[in-house]
């Protein structure tokens, strides 16, 4: 069902979606019109007014009450960072690790999800990596069968960004959660289209930046650390903001304040923070269930026409309870780069995408303002160019 059937109103919302077509929301998002707007009244204010004016502290605890809300958590286990790189390496380089001490993750992830966690070599951990059948396939039986004793951790992403393969974060959760390992997620390819639960999913720690689905501005996002886990992982940013500093004098020995704040160093990005909960409000009203509906309705859509055109499809089977809005496809006739500068000359904006074999690839990812019209005249374009 088209959840904005008044082009007029989907115009308005989504600027973009007035001349172009944009299925990149797995990359970097246009901003819709109501975050936008949030961000320049923010600016606009600041010109008049100092950037941290009165009710600024009011509305960056509303944003963290709409982002604990929209993950199941409670509001002082968020802290509003980004990118989602920060969060995870605040998880990597917090955490007391000894030697032998084994982390588990998965090389084909995204590199901000791989490198924090390879680093920790040079503190003496084992870094063991998960080897699916498939491109981000990350199934709780491949889980359960890497694990062994000396796991201390297991890393992954939510969805695979590049075959957009979901995994089962509460079957993988409870799993960790029976044999005391700690599950650290980047949840940044389905935050704002499928819903999550990270207290039913039993995720300790989580980055997402709200750059991508969450329809967000660039370098703002939730990291959730469980409030159990406060001591056990320790700010490795330090400042006036997160350690207690009366009168904003320092002391002579580090205390942190009592809430997630405590991984936030010093002042914070407050446009963008604005901007994320504009997002939020609209992902309140639209509802997270109808919205990852729509996505997969997309998905259904499109994916037996790119097949009828020959095309080779990655990721799962689009009735999957792993798929996603992520669709990623080549053609053995003509080259991705090709096919790519085709709808980019139509203003079609998808992603390019390269598998570890070097082979190009298209990606789509649309959002649920898109239509079964933009992905019909997308199919044209393809058609056309082969």
């Amino acid at each position: 069902m088209n959840l904005f059937p008044d082009e007029g109103q989907r115009h308005a919302l989504f600027p973009v979606s007035r001349d172009q077509v944009f299925f990149a929301h797995a990359g970097v998002t246009a901003l819709p019109q109501f975050v936008a707007d949030a961000v320049c009244t923010y600016t606009q204010l600041s010109a008049k007014n100092p950037q941290e004016f009165g009710d600024v502290l009011r509305q960056i605890k509303e944003t963290r009450q709409a982002c604990a809300q929209f993950i199941g958590a409670q509001p002082d286990e968020i802290a509003l960072l980004g990118p989602t790189s920060l969060g995870l390496s605040l998880f990597a380089n917090g955490l007391d690790w000894q030697p032998g001490d084994e982390v588990l993750c998965y090389h084909g992830d995204y590199p901000a999800n791989v490198y924090p966690w390879i680093d920790l070599r040079r503190r003496g951990v084992i870094v063991r990596y998960l080897e699916p059948a498939a491109p981000g396939e990350i199934t709780p039986e491949l889980v359960a069968a890497a694990l062994t004793p000396k796991t201390k951790l297991v890393a992954l992403a939510s969805a695979h960004f590049f075959t957009g393969y979901r995994i089962d974060v509460e079957a993988i959760g409870a799993l960790l959660h029976t044999r005391g390992i700690l599950f650290s997620l980047d949840a940044i390819q389905t935050l704002g289209a499928f819903p999550l639960d990270v207290e039913k999913a039993h995720v300790d720690f989580l980055s997402a930046d709200a750059h991508k689905w969450m329809l967000g501005p660039l370098a703002i996002g939730i990291v959730y650390v469980r409030k159990s886990h406060f001591e056990q992982l320790r700010p490795t940013l330090l400042g006036a903001w997160n350690v207690v500093s009366p009168n904003f004098n320092a002391l002579d020995e580090i205390r942190f304040v009592p809430t997630a704040q405590r991984y936030e160093p010093g002042v914070l990005n407050i446009a963008g923070i604005l901007g994320m909960r504009a997002a939020l409000d609209f992902f309140h009203a639209q509802g997270l269930d109808t919205i990852a509906a729509r996505l997969l309705e997309l998905k259904a859509h499109l994916v037996p026409q790119l097949k009828d055109l020959g095309f080779h499809l990655l990721g799962p089977d689009i009735h999957s309870p792993a798929a996603s809005s992520i669709t990623t496809f080549r053609h053995e006739r003509a080259s991705s780069a090709t096919l790519f500068a085709a709808l980019e000359k139509a203003k079609i904006i998808a992603s390019l995408r390269h598998d570890r074999a070097g082979r190009d690839y298209l990606r789509f990812s649309p959002h649920c303002y898109n239509t079964e019209a933009e992905l019909d005249r997308a199919i044209e374009v393809l058609h056309a160019a082969l």
